[in-house]
């Protein structure tokens, strides 16, 4: 495995496991199967409701806390929001049966923005949270954040795939100590990404996947990404994207690839503004 150290000096893996739209029924089973070949790096959400089966399936791993990365987020919250957020972590702590959390990310940059993290700065302060950061923040609104508080989020985890590469991005963050992080980085199959003749020709030359292709793509840039599966076969081949390097020319060939535009949704849309206000979790 490959680490990059985050700007507070603390190490994560480059590449770990994603349980976004894995049912709650089926996520310790994942999470159990993914530890087991070899992944350390969990990744999961408040919003996601399934944080509980994470935790079952760490606290039965037998792993060492210390060789784990887990990683779960802040949903929007209502005023007053630094209460609020707190009593969101701890939600989630005890779900995840943990006494604290490597990495403590605000799901989206809506809401009382500052007021969440002003709180969040404060459960990292209190070394409950080990590192903090944002997700599906834009250069503007990144931007802001950093210069109107004083620590600077550690990761932005944004969309970053083939088809929307966020270079001009990840130029941004790194210029201000921020380490990008992807999700979606399969597109979720969009754009007949694991057909695609680019991909696929070099994934032939290297006697790899096209899933493979993408994973190592990624991490050549530099970015932390966390494929999801339920598949054990896929997992383990998932994580096997360490033995092969990518040339300057299939990197180059990647490229032409962009589209520079969300394939899901855009965090600009009034409407997709207005429904990420107004969804609420249960707890």
């Amino acid at each position: 495995m490959q680490y990059v150290t985050l700007n507070n000096g603390i190490e994560m893996p480059i590449l770990g496991f994603g349980v976004f739209q894995i049912p709650a029924e089926d996520t310790e089973q994942a999470v159990t199967q993914a530890l087991a070949a070899g992944y350390r790096l969990l990744d999961t959400a408040a919003a996601y409701e399934n944080e509980e089966a994470v935790g079952r399936a760490i606290k039965n791993s037998g792993i060492p806390r210390e060789e784990l990365f887990v990683t779960t987020k802040l949903w929007v919250q209502d005023a007053p929001a630094e209460i609020n957020t707190r009593r969101a972590f701890e939600t989630s702590l005890n779900k995840l049966g943990l006494d604290f959390v490597d990495l403590y990310l605000m799901h989206q940059p809506y809401g009382d923005v500052y007021g969440q993290w002003r709180a969040m700065e404060a459960l990292h302060r209190e070394g409950l949270a080990k590192a903090i950061g944002v997700a599906n923040f834009y250069p503007d609104r990144l931007v802001d954040l950093i210069l109107n508080n004083e620590i600077t989020p550690a990761v932005n985890q944004i969309e970053t795939h083939p088809f929307f590469q966020r270079t001009a991005d990840q130029e941004l963050m790194a210029g201000h100590g921020v380490q990008i992080q992807s999700w979606g980085g399969f597109a979720e199959g969009k754009n007949d990404l694991f057909t695609n003749p680019v991909l696929a020709g070099i994934g032939q030359e290297h006697g790899k996947s096209v899933a493979q292709v993408v994973l190592r793509w990624l991490v050549q840039r530099g970015v932390v990404t966390i494929p999801k599966s339920i598949r054990p076969e896929r997992m383990a081949e998932n994580i096997d994207v360490f033995d092969f390097e990518l040339t300057g020319e299939q990197m180059a060939a990647i490229a032409t690839l962009d589209t520079g535009h969300t394939l899901f949704f855009d965090h600009h849309d009034p409407e997709m503004v207005t429904w990420l206000a107004q969804r609420r979790l249960n707890a």
